[in-house]
């Protein structure tokens, strides 16, 4: 099977990026992609530390959040349509989202300390567990399972646009409240997520040893916006029960 035929819940994964490239020996690796993400997650928690200092001493973060935010939107679209670059664009991915999670999570980490640490350690964990649930075939990516993660996903990310846009216009989505329809979203939102990686993880297995050397960073790209997005689900969820109860 063609490598640009296959699809998953995480667009970085798509077809497009997997086209047949011969042009290096190298191929990609497992521990090229562990490297990669782990070094992006080690700039990302820096650049929140730092962020949540600023906050304390009474900087507003609104714009550090908004900008990082539309930055790692616009350097996703640019890798999109120019793989080659991504050993660089990347990088500057993982700034923009350390900027976005710095703002994000200040508020909670100012008002509610131990909230983001809980959330690291929730997603750390589901990330183990689905991996060793893949790994041991106790859940098996199938087709059927593939359809519906990605239909989830798509609709949440719509739902996610359509709230955004209507913020413009003054107008308050139920999503962003802390009502019981607002925490199952949240809820549902973090399941998706948390599936999402198990379609990773087969692409990765899929494709280890077979796709180019420097799509490592595009694997790496995937993975890290999967994780970075349930970290976001779990810590909004946890915010709004901090509030409610």
């Amino acid at each position: 099977m063609s490598l640009r035929n296959f699809k998953t819940s995480n667009p970085v994964f798509n077809g497009y990026f997997w086209e047949d490239d011969r042009s290096s020996s190298k191929t990609m690796s497992v521990a090229g992609i562990f490297i990669k993400s782990m070094i992006g997650i080690i700039i990302i928690a820096a650049i929140t530390a730092y962020l949540w200092k600023l906050s304390e001493e009474g900087m507003r973060m609104r714009w550090f959040t908004l900008g990082g935010m539309l930055g790692s939107i616009v350097i996703s679209i640019v890798i999109s349509v120019r793989k080659h670059w991504a050993h660089f664009l990347v990088p500057l991915y993982v700034i923009a989202k350390g900027f976005f999670l710095g703002g994000f999570s200040s508020y909670a980490h100012r008002n509610f300390p131990e909230l983001p640490y809980q959330a690291i350690g929730v997603t750390i964990v589901t990330f183990f567990v689905m991996l060793i649930l893949y790994q041991l075939r106790i859940i098996i990516v199938t087709k059927k399972l593939r359809s519906v993660i990605i239909t989830a996903t798509i609709s949440i990310m719509v739902v996610y646009l359509i709230s955004f846009i209507l913020n413009f216009f003054g107008i308050k989505a139920y999503i962003w409240g802390t009502s019981w329809f607002a925490i199952a979203f949240n809820v549902i939102a973090a399941i998706v997520a948390t599936f999402a990686l198990l379609l990773d993880f087969d692409y990765i297995e899929r494709y280890k040893g077979r796709a180019p050397k420097y799509k490592e960073w595009l694997a790496t790209w995937g993975l890290l916006a999967t994780l970075i997005w349930l970290y976001v689900e779990v810590l909004r969820l946890m915010q709004k029960l901090a509030i409610r109860f």
